[in-house]
């Protein structure tokens, strides 16, 4: 603007320049300076049209050209020359007066006296940043419809025309005009020229934030508007539900039928909500809440049993649906504990959001109630003993809650997944806890099982003691294996050599008995006077040669004897000695002879027998 004010004052300069000139030749006399008045009228002639023409363009110049910033966008307000705007009408897009609907883009710009008739200011282009999107609201256009509340979507193949001011005041053959107020299109992520005069975009804030489904859910739409003809919405009833919700198709208000699978949608929030259904397995718990009592048995030094009891508080776990269910059975209250595992199938989750509004709500709307109401009716009634078979068993006790569990958890599977398909939750499993059974139904079972516990407990320790004395016995044996296996050895000894001892008395008899006989049939040859003095010289040869240190000198004079039949000779030869003395046996009777030489051949039967083994 200063700028333009100084062109202005230059160009006025030069025109009042131009106009004094004019003035000035004619007060001239007729010859100035030897040149005539004509000459110099002349020369003032074309001065003042060039300081006429110098004004001319530098007012043109201001006033006619603008150059538009890179990163900005050209808007008009017309001052002169235009007409009226129509009534309600803010954007003018004929060349009225006020805000235009033409913008100019970045670069330069000729327009004559723009700057004379426009005001022309420059706007920041807009900027939708990544995980956001631009909501839009036109301050002109045709207004909303009866219960309209955004207006109607342009599709995203046309956003470039919506964006164009003109276009959407004005529309064309085959698009209507844009409508006034708050938008159901959206900018995503991006750079945009629009007329700011006309629309408003808003970006700031977490309601502008895109719509992200992380993996494992879906998105149920529930629409706040129609983007398809009353003939396209028509609502499509769950005939097999227990709950009758109305769904709609894609594009039409309500809840739509159609979910989104997981990824980044930028969806208006004002126009459609988005609920997140958790599609994943979900277990849901119902503990605590209770007192827990216990009866404890304790073993004194007699053997006696001892009773104690005490008592412990079960808090209801943060992670938990709902306390534990309670039972009454036999007229005790039996807290039991319980565990579902559902899940929501993707197909389903439209009618859960309609009929319910999500998994919260499932659970403590739907599912809670049940399984309490289920639970405590099966456990109150008959259940198959055996699945599949057809025979009953009463579910009357409490310990039917303990012994009789994979029954009850099939009963009470089979009757909530009925009741569970019907609002949209399929239950795939279902596990009781331990239920506390009151201690003092389990105290004589307990009881039973400690005193057949402590006999099996004293037979142990009476085979751990035998064991024991056998292993020491077998350490000591093993301790003592040398001096046992000296004594088999010897033992071993001593039995062969009884058996040696026999057979060489068997030897000796027999050898006794051939002597015998030889020698009464020698004593047939020779006599058997000469028979018994040839034995005891054999005799009296053997025990010399047994005992050489019986061998004496001998003392007296060898001579032969009458006959040659003397042992004179002989005992000579041993000296004289105890032996020698046994020549005195010749002269001895034929009876005492016999006699000696039995006793003889006794002592050395007698020396045999106590003889060593031999090796």
């Amino acid at each position: 603007m200063g700028l333009l004010i100084f062109n202005l004052l230059i160009a006025t300069a030069l025109v009042a320049f131009a106009l004094f000139s004019s003035k000035v030749v004619e007060i001239l006399p007729n010859e100035v300076g030897g040149r005539p008045k004509a000459m110099i009228g002349a020369m003032g002639r074309f001065i003042r049209v060039v300081a006429i023409a110098l004004a001319v363009f530098i007012i043109f110049k201001s006033t006619s050209f603008v150059i538009i910033d890179s990163d900005k966008t050209g808007h008009l307000k017309k001052v002169f020359l235009g007409g009226d705007l129509a009534p309600g009408k803010i954007i003018a897009a004929n060349g009225e007066m006020g805000p235009q609907a033409r913008i100019l883009p970045p670069g330069f710009h000729f327009i004559p006296f723009l700057k004379v008739l426009y005001e022309v200011e420059e706007l920041p282009i807009i900027e939708v940043p990544e995980g956001g999107y631009g909501f839009i609201v036109a301050k002109d256009g045709r207004p909303l419809g009866e219960n309209q509340l955004l207006a109607s979507a342009w599709p995203d193949e046309r956003i470039e025309e919506m964006l164009n001011p003109e276009m959407f005041i004005n529309g064309s053959d085959k698009i209507p005009p844009g409508q006034k107020g708050p938008q159901a299109t959206v900018l995503k992520p991006g750079k945009y020229r629009i007329n700011h005069y006309l629309f408003e975009v808003r970006t700031k804030g977490d309601e502008f934030r895109a719509t992200d489904i992380p993996a494992g859910f879906v998105g149920v739409i529930k629409s706040n508007i129609n983007t398809k003809s009353l003939a396209d919405c028509q609502p499509i009833v769950m005939e097999d539900r227990s709950l009758t919700v109305p769904l709609v198709p894609k594009g039409c208000r309500g809840v739509w039928n159609d979910v989104f699978l997981p990824g980044r949608y930028y969806l208006n929030k004002k126009a459609y909500e988005m609920h997140l259904v958790d599609t994943r397995v979900q277990r849901w718990e119902y503990a605590g809440g209770y007192t827990r009592r216990y009866i404890d048995l304790k073993v004194r030094q007699d053997g006696s049993i001892e009773q104690t009891e005490r008592k412990e508080v079960i808090p209801v776990p943060e992670f938990a649906a709902a306390d534990a269910v309670i039972l009454r059975v036999e007229g005790w209250e039996v807290p039991q504990e319980i565990r579902i595992l559902a899940q929501v199938k993707p197909e389903d989750a439209p009618f859960v959001v309609a009929s319910v509004g999500g998994l919260k709500e499932v659970e403590q709307k739907i599912i809670t109630p049940k399984v309490r109401s289920i639970v405590r009716n099966v456990t109150g009634s008959n259940v198959e003993s055996h699945p599949g078979k057809a025979e009953k068993g009463d579910v009357r006790q409490v310990l039917d809650l303990q012994d009789r569990r994979q029954q009850l958890e099939d009963a009470v599977l089979e009757a909530i997944q009925v009741e569970a398909e019907k609002t949209g939750v399929t239950v795939t499993e279902i596990r009781f806890g331990d239920p506390v059974i009151p201690p003092e139904l389990l105290v004589a079972r307990r009881r039973e099982q400690l005193a057949t516990q402590m006999e099996q407990t004293y037979t142990q320790e009476r085979i751990a003691q035998e064991k024991r004395i056998q292993s020491e016995k077998s350490k000591a044996e093993a301790d003592q294996q040398g001096t046992l296996m000296k004594a088999e050895i010897e033992r071993k000894a001593a039995q062969f050599q009884k058996e040696a001892l026999k057979l060489m008395g068997e030897g000796e008899q027999a050898r006794l008995r051939a002597i015998a006989d030889g020698q009464k049939a020698q004593a047939q040859v020779l006599g058997p006077e000469r028979t018994m003095q040839l034995a005891i010289v054999k005799e009296v040869l053997a025990a010399a040669m047994a005992n050489p240190e019986i061998v004496k000198v001998p003392r007296i004079l060898v001579r032969g004897g009458d006959g040659g039949g003397s042992l004179e000779g002989a005992f000579a030869i041993l000296g004289d000695s105890n032996i020698s003395r046994m020549s005195d046996m010749a002269d001895m009777s034929v009876d005492m002879a016999e006699k000696e030489a039995k006793k003889l051949i006794e002592r050395k039967r007698e020396e045999i027998r106590n003889r060593p083994p031999q090796e």
